[in-house]
């Protein structure tokens, strides 16, 4: 009745039955990975990713598998619903269920770096920098598909591109539509920063250093119009948890920026 659009998008590309179908959300995944593969297709050709071409597409299975689902659920899980978790341990598992966390999947991604790294004697500062590029895109698409979902919804507002939510809380307030702001910020605005960095130097751990520093910067910003999870609303004051975790990894990038920085290290 106040002239704002009425979120009515499905959450279904292909819908085989109620319920049951081909997801956006599952299809901006799909998409991530295949743009990351062939960027970094591309860059073991160019010599700046010190992987062979043809075990490019074993590497992101590894990391994808290891970090973005094996981390983006335990982090999930463990910042988000830990008394959840801990009364119900096997609720990690129910990933058709939802929820993963962003923090928690770049933590599980420097894991599964350092480890491949390891078993394969190279950077993993290299492999971070490569990784970190590429998965702009997929977070650019990730939040596109949140937005199609109606999910993560931003906070109340009455500006003339606000959004009615009927899943939210308050079903006929209009919103912030928050998913597409960070759309802007952590998939367009952090991969030009990105793209730019590499660019510039060719410093090794260039790249990952400014993911470190520019997402959780970008992320705070973003959290301002995003409604903080429903379990958890906000710390202290206008804090929300989003951005605590935001500025613990801001704090570990600028001292990784110290360390990478004071070794030198080139390409």
């Amino acid at each position: 009745m106040f002239g704002y659009w009425v979120h009515d998008l499905s959450p279904f590309a292909w819908e085989l039955a109620p319920g049951m179908g081909l997801r956006w959300y599952g299809l901006a995944y799909v998409a991530g990975f295949v743009i990351g593969w062939w960027l970094m297709r591309r860059w073991s050709r160019e010599g700046w990713l010190p992987i062979p071409e043809g075990e490019v597409g074993d590497f992101l299975f590894w990391v994808a598998f290891m970090g973005v689902v094996v981390g983006g659920r335990l982090g999930y899980c463990v910042f988000y619903r830990l008394g959840e978790t801990c009364a119900d341990p096997l609720s990690i598992f129910r990933v058709w269920e939802g929820g993963m966390a962003s923090h928690g999947g770049i933590a599980g991604l420097w894991v599964a770096v350092w480890v491949y790294a390891k078993r394969k004697n190279l950077s993993p500062l290299r492999l971070a920098d490569a990784l970190a590029l590429a998965s702009t895109p997929g977070i650019f698409l990730g939040r596109l598909a949140n937005f199609v979902n109606g999910e993560l919804w931003g906070r109340p507002s009455w500006v003339p591109w606000a959004v009615i939510f009927p899943n939210s809380p308050m079903p006929g307030v209009p919103r912030h539509p928050s998913q597409l702001y960070e759309a802007g910020l952590e998939g367009l605005i952090l991969g030009a920063i990105l793209f730019g960095i590499k660019r510039a130097t060719g410093r090794r751990g260039a790249v990952i250093c400014g993911l470190m520093i520019a997402y959780p910067l970008l992320r705070i910003v973003g959290e301002c119009f995003r409604e903080p999870d429903e379990h958890i609303h906000y710390l202290w004051g206008g804090v929300t948890y989003g951005q605590v975790l935001s500025a613990v990894m801001l704090a570990l990038g600028v001292a990784l920026a110290s360390r990478v920085w004071r070794r030198g290290a080139s390409t």
